[in-house]
């Protein structure tokens, strides 16, 4: 989906971190955005890639992944319309650590190098990037919890969850379905698609989820929530 500069504000507005942003904060981001049209399949930038600036999801999807030593793909997030990401490479300088792409034909906002400095002097704009920095680490040391502490079953609930409540976005409420595959699910696990594919079954059967074409429902996002708490 296409939309036109004036309607810039009231799509992004939907993140819950960007639509925290005083009114001016917002404005000034949007101001020196700019549009990057990409297909699908097509790479943002790669893993060693170097260089700053800010992005953002107007339209589409994007999945940010990396390569095992065995080539296999290792999804770590999808982001959707509304996720600012890729700030980290900008304020530490070191390159890329991941590779971003187009999960289908997508528009991206742009903050380059020299705007996003300009845009830390103001006080506001910073702590609000503070904000963002604090959420992405408290949802790094989930995932960590989740590898080390929880069932396979419980880290898959915990995955919908997220995924329904947008994964990097975090909406307050969660939707009905999530648009993903088994394989790329299993990719964000870390698991094989055979041990998913038990797992989904079994939540099926206990009335929790139906199983589509590239698309999970959720049945039962009550029942849903309870396998994510459990250990």
């Amino acid at each position: 989906m296409t939309y036109s500069k004036s309607e810039w504000l009231r799509v992004m507005s939907c993140n819950p971190w960007f639509g925290a942003l005083p009114l001016g904060e917002r404005k000034a981001m949007l101001a020196v955005s700019a549009v990057v049209h990409l297909r699908p399949g097509e790479m943002l930038f790669r893993k060693g890639d170097t260089g700053g600036g800010f992005f953002a999801v107007l339209s589409g999807a994007l999945k940010v992944s990396t390569l095992g030593e065995d080539g296999r793909e290792g999804i770590l997030s999808v982001l959707e319309a509304g996720i600012w990401f890729g700030e980290t490479s900008h304020f530490d300088g070191m390159p890329r650590p991941h590779d971003v792409t187009a999960m289908e034909a997508s528009e991206v906002l742009f903050i380059d190098p020299p705007a996003l400095t300009r845009l830390m002097r103001r006080n506001a704009f910073a702590g609000g990037m503070a904000i963002l920095m604090s959420v992405r680490t408290r949802a790094l040391y989930g995932l960590v919890e989740d590898a080390m502490l929880r069932s396979t079953r419980t880290r898959i609930a915990r995955r919908l969850l997220s995924l329904a409540r947008g994964d990097a976005t975090m909406a307050a409420h969660a939707r009905a379905g999530v648009a993903v595959s088994q394989e790329s699910l299993a990719m964000m696990l870390g698991i094989t698609r055979q041990t998913l594919s038990k797992e989904l079954k079994a939540l099926a059967g206990a009335g929790v989820l139906t199983l589509g074409y590239g698309r999970i429902e959720i049945v039962s996002l009550e029942k849903l929530e309870l396998y994510g708490a459990s250990v």
